[in-house]
């Protein structure tokens, strides 16, 4: 008598593994495919979020300025107080010496700190915008950090970075910083200015920057405007009328 045999041929054996190793293939390639796109999209709005919050940093330090007189170099040493100090604010087209009440630390509850923002050169090319931050403590310690230039205004030396100085923007092709100073006609409209010489505080103050390599599908630095909303001449006295 002949028996029946049943099984599977070496044949269809091949065939099969071959099917699921073409099926697992293309589950890798999918699954990798898919774990790229989100990783890109990821990294792109971590980017997106870390240079929102720079702006939103910068904006904030700036608006957050206190109107604060100090006694600048031979003024604090001979421990002359007479003319009541000097304002506490330097502005030139690559730096910004001022005093704030924003810290990147505590936010809008934090300590004043004396801000230097500055720009330097980037890593491989263009420029950074950097800021440092000094705890203010008063009016006679801050005056160490400047000097009584030839024009009576208050002369900060060259500010350096460290690794204690946090990164606002970087890989700009260019940055500049401008105020915003009224007209003497005031029949017309405010100026800007890139060297700030008044013995008052600026209307405002304006960071230019821009991409060293444009991308626009992140969020790419933007100019800057900032208002600076406090009583600008120091001398005037805060009384009820």
């Amino acid at each position: 008598m002949r028996r029946t045999e049943r099984g599977v041929t070496l044949l269809e054996m091949l065939i099969a593994v071959t099917l699921l190793s073409l099926l697992s293939l293309a589950m890798f390639t999918a699954m990798r495919l898919g774990l790229s796109a989100f990783t890109k999209t990821d990294d792109k709005l971590m980017l997106n979020r870390r240079a929102a919050g720079a702006q939103r940093i910068l904006q904030s330090e700036i608006e957050g300025m206190m109107p604060v007189k100090v006694f600048c170099g031979p003024t604090q040493a001979n421990g002359d107080t007479q003319h009541g100090g000097l304002i506490f604010f330097e502005g030139v087209p690559e730096a910004l010496h001022l005093v704030s009440t924003f810290s990147l630390q505590e936010g809008w509850r934090g300590k004043p700190q004396i801000l230097e923002m500055f720009v330097i050169p980037g890593e491989d090319r263009g420029v950074r915008l950097v800021v440092n931050e000094i705890p203010y403590s008063g009016p006679f310690n801050a005056g160490r950090l400047c000097q009584i230039g030839p024009d009576g205004r208050p002369k900060f030396p060259l500010a350096q970075s460290s690794a204690g100085s946090f990164v606002l923007a970087d890989k700009l092709e260019y940055c500049r910083l401008s105020y915003l100073r009224p007209d003497p006609n005031p029949t017309l409209p405010p100026v800007w200015i890139s060297t700030w010489t008044e013995p008052v505080l600026p209307l405002a103050v304006r960071v230019e920057m821009a991409p060293l390599d444009p991308d626009p599908s992140q969020v790419q630095p933007i100019t800057i405007t900032a208002p600076i909303h406090l009583l600008r001449n120091l001398d005037t006295v805060y009384e009820d009328r």
